[in-house]
């Protein structure tokens, strides 16, 4: 029953309406006992029927398993209404679709700028650098340490010139970049605006987002740079920064990524990550910044595994506890820092070196359901990452994957289509209820 529907009916009315709904109950109980009976005296597969978390699937869901919960208005609401669940924007893709978004760096400067250029000629939407250890540990490529590993496993980014050459002839005002980058993050950043202004593109117009989240390199990963309090301000100096000068850029991109890649379930993934994210909002408000001033450009950043049905029910239920935390803890009252925007990456995790064709149809459905849980951005892994850097016929197979999709499918033509399904509704209900 809907808040609407409660303040208007009498209390008559009221308790006809709450009647009627238990004997539905009572009768759905007794139709699911019967057929119960029916299903435990039918011989079955051998096969296990758990999530990839470990969470028991039940064979049947039905109204009963969201007995008790909240009702649509609560728990569901409308796409880009509090909580929601249903989506972050009232249109979704029927607006705007996802940014289709791949990872990409190696080598030099000039030569990743070949990549971006390929890329964005084959109908990529926005680009995404990937840096060398070198890069990501804050040491210059000529630095003893970094022998072995420069251009390695990313771009080598030294100096501002190295900046300038990795977007060279892109325009900055136009174009959104993500960098995945951490400890140095902060000094990354100062060279991509300073690349930028010698464009001539002022911060202002800048789009996208430096991820920049410290506590899941402590917590996962492994390139920090900075003791846990310094980071932390620097991150923070980030916010203040971005809000002033640079409001169109998101100064952090919060990450499950790589929590759910050392081996967490998909509700660990989202308890670890939303927790960081609070602590990110309550650093800035000790520092003295409005939460409203800077909390609408903190962006997330999530993993998309096999289990289908569990990573929808993952988004849905993300979107959900961060709106109900934001308003209830730190006392926000505007809805744009309530609402969770997300990019996500299929699962690295999940790609086998043997057989590698068979990671197109992996990534494929992996990027499905990243698609109905309602993502703003979206990286599709190549089938061949698991032996070396990826072919430009794997990359463009995996862009080619996020276009059929977005336009042969039909499967963003409408909002959250599978709400309603009492599968991921319960199992929405249940991910946040672990969280």
């Amino acid at each position: 029953m809907s808040i609407m529907e409660k303040d208007t009916a009498k209390p008559g009315e009221l308790a006809a309406r709450i009647a009627r709904k238990e004997e539905e109950l009572r009768a759905l109980q007794a139709q699911l006992a019967e057929w119960r009976e029916k299903y435990e005296a039918t011989p079955m597969r051998e096969a296990n029927f758990p999530t990839r978390s470990g969470e028991e699937v039940e064979p049947l869901y039905t109204p009963a398993h969201r007995a008790g919960s909240e009702g649509y208005a609560e728990a569901l609401g409308m796409p880009g209404e509090f909580p929601f669940t249903r989506g972050p924007y009232a249109t979704m893709y029927r607006t705007r679709l996802w940014t289709m978004r791949q990872f990409a760096g190696f080598a030099t400067a000039e030569e990743t700028n070949e990549r971006y250029h390929y890329l964005l000629n084959h109908g990529q939407t926005g680009l995404s650098v990937a840096f060398d250890f070198p890069t990501l540990m804050g040491f210059d490529s000529d630095h003893p340490r970094s022998l072995g590993e420069v251009g390695v496993c990313g771009v080598a980014i030294s100096s501002l010139a190295d900046m300038e050459t990795l977007f060279d002839g892109i325009p900055l005002d136009r174009v959104s970049v993500s960098m995945t980058i951490n400890g140095p993050a902060i000094i990354l950043f100062a060279f991509y605006v300073a690349a930028a202004e010698r464009q001539g593109i002022s911060p202002d117009k800048l789009r996208g987002t430096v991820q920049n989240d410290i506590l899941k390199e402590y917590q996962a990963q492994h390139a920090w740079v900075f003791p846990p309090e310094p980071a932390l301000r620097c991150i923070v100096d980030m916010f203040e920064w971005c809000s002033e000068n640079a409001p169109k850029y998101n100064p952090i991109s919060i990450s499950g990524y790589h929590i759910r890649e050392a081996g967490s379930t998909a509700a660990e993934e989202l308890a670890f990550t939303l927790r960081n994210g609070l602590e990110y909002v309550a650093r800035g408000v000790e520092r003295g910044l409005d939460v409203d001033g800077f909390a609408p450009r903190l962006s997330f950043f999530f993993d998309v595994h096999n289990e289908f049905f569990e990573e929808i029910a993952k988004f849905r239920a993300a979107r959900r506890i961060w709106a109900r935390e934001l308003r209830k803890r730190f006392g926000s009252t505007n809805p744009e820092s309530w609402r969770l925007r997300t990019h996500a990456q299929t699962a690295g995790v999940s790609l086998t070196a043997q057989q590698p064709e068979n990671n197109i149809v992996r990534v494929a459905y992996q990027a499905m359901a990243a698609v109905l849980g309602g993502t703003q951005s979206l990286h599709t892994n190549s089938m061949d990452e698991t032996l070396a850097l990826p072919t430009e016929k794997a990359v463009r197979i995996a862009l080619r994957t996020q276009q059929i999709l977005a336009h042969e499918t039909g499967v963003p033509n409408t909002i959250d289509p599978l709400a309603g399904s009492y599968f991921v509704e319960a199992m929405t209900d249940r991910i946040e209820a672990q969280v």
